[in-house]
């Protein structure tokens, strides 16, 4: 985690990375920033004894918790993490049964003010050159405005892959906000599933889609979907509440997510928080199974 340094220039030791990783749990679990986070941990003795510590000792304060963050995005290790924590789950016999299920939700970030030129340049790569590197530096060219239900919306995507019986997170991407839904859907499958059924809401309903799932041993629960020339029958309706009985668990996982507003610039950055919010989920969820 930590760059070898020479002992012989001085200066403290690192924290632990296990200690630093619990810090980021907690820092995730009560949705704190950097700040509120070295204020809790002198505050609460709850967090001290959690992390080890004692209020009047040596606590990360804030810009040693940004540097660690950082540090995570640099090595890309936020996947690795998630993956341990898989892991366990799967060893204490909690494995993917049941068939899968596969959303969206959006994560927003603080919003822009651009003019639309300069919007417009950001959207086709070519951010402004007149911008000082300053400014640079607070301004998400990354993140995109998208629309839903009639409200605009900007920041990023959390798609996600839950198997149905655990209700655990298996998979997760994280995109723009501008990125369909649908265009990451394969790269969620978790072929470890001990079934072949996958659930997911009728902006992934594709008819090559149907046809590739068919082929790959799948069998699809897709949500149909009408159109202004052909409405959904009474039949077609009828199925589709069958379906969602099993497509809202997912909605369960992005309600305990409800607060998923972000203050990172770039995308690097919301990866590693997205990832560790998933994370975060797959450890409360495990306390529950076990509890």
């Amino acid at each position: 985690m930590y760059k070898a340094s020479d002992p012989r220039k001085g200066g403290r030791p690192p924290f632990d990375a296990v200690l630093m990783f619990k810090v980021l749990v907690l820092q995730q679990f009560y949705n704190l920033s950097d700040d509120q986070t070295e204020f809790q941990i002198r505050d609460r003795y709850s967090f001290c004894r959690f992390l080890g510590l004692s209020p009047e000792g040596r606590v990360p304060d804030a810009k040693t918790i940004w540097v660690f963050r950082e540090r995570l995005k640099q090595l890309a290790l936020t996947d690795q993490l998630f993956g341990q924590v898989l892991s366990q789950i799967d060893a204490a016999g909690f494995t993917a049964r049941k068939g899968q299920i596969v959303d969206a939700a959006l994560v927003p970030v603080p919003c822009q003010r651009n003019r639309r030129d300069k919007n417009a340049r950001i959207k086709a790569g070519d951010p402004p050159q007149e911008w000082s590197e300053a400014k640079r530096r607070q301004k998400d060219v990354q993140a995109r405005w998208t629309q839903k239900h009639g409200q605009s919306h900007y920041g990023y995507k959390n798609h996600l892959s839950v198997d149905n019986q655990h209700k655990v997170i298996r998979h997760y991407a994280v995109t723009s906000a501008e990125v369909h839904d649908s265009q990451v859907f394969e790269r969620l499958l978790d072929e470890r599933n001990s079934s072949g059924d996958v659930w997911a809401d009728s902006a992934y309903r594709d008819q090559t889609r149907e046809q590739a799932l068919a082929r790959a041993g799948y069998r699809s629960h897709i949500h149909r979907k009408g159109s202004r020339k052909r409405a959904l029958n009474e039949r077609e309706q009828a199925a589709n509440r069958k379906r969602s009985k099993v497509r809202a668990r997912v909605e369960h996982i992005f309600a305990q997510q409800a607060n998923r507003l972000i203050r990172t610039i770039g995308i690097a950055r919301a990866e590693v928080k997205i990832g560790m919010m998933n994370l975060v989920y797959n450890m409360r969820r495990l306390a529950w199974l076990t509890g």
